[in-house]
């Protein structure tokens, strides 16, 4: 087993505790869970309505893979948390769903809560793996 590497990104959220943005070991990225701060301040407002929020936790999780030379097509399974379960989830789904092309889904697990911090509706977090790309000596 490797030797685990922390990444921490510049231009992402600062951390509401004390974390990692990401951590990886073996080609899998453990992304830490994003709330929708619409600056680099961990005490930048959020924006209104769950789509709006949706959409910003999952710009923050797009500037965290990039900081790990990583894109959405490597995300192999996501974590999703709602403060309000029954309200959100069809409309979290629908803006979640845009970051991914159909059939490149990753696994997922949704759940209601009964908080998140700094009273966030949605949080997301991502598992991706690092897949090694060969160019082959000859191929175009």
């Amino acid at each position: 087993m490797g030797v685990p590497i922390f990444h921490m990104i510049d231009g992402a959220p600062d951390p509401v505790a004390p974390f990692s943005h990401a951590v990886e070991s073996d080609g899998w990225v453990f992304l830490t869970g994003q709330l929708p701060f619409s600056g680099t301040s961990n005490r930048s407002p959020y924006p209104d309505g769950i789509e709006a929020q949706t959409r910003q936790v999952m710009e923050n999780l797009k500037g965290v893979l990039i900081g790990c030379g990583l894109t959405f097509d490597d995300v192999v399974s996501a974590r999703v948390f709602l403060r309000h379960f029954d309200e959100d989830y069809e409309k979290m789904n629908v803006v979640y769903a845009s970051y991914f092309l159909p059939g490149r889904r990753p696994a997922r697990t949704c759940v209601g809560v009964s908080g998140l911090a700094r009273g966030a509706r949605v949080e997301i977090d991502f598992t991706a793996h690092r897949v090694a790309k060969l160019l082959l000596v000859g191929e175009a």
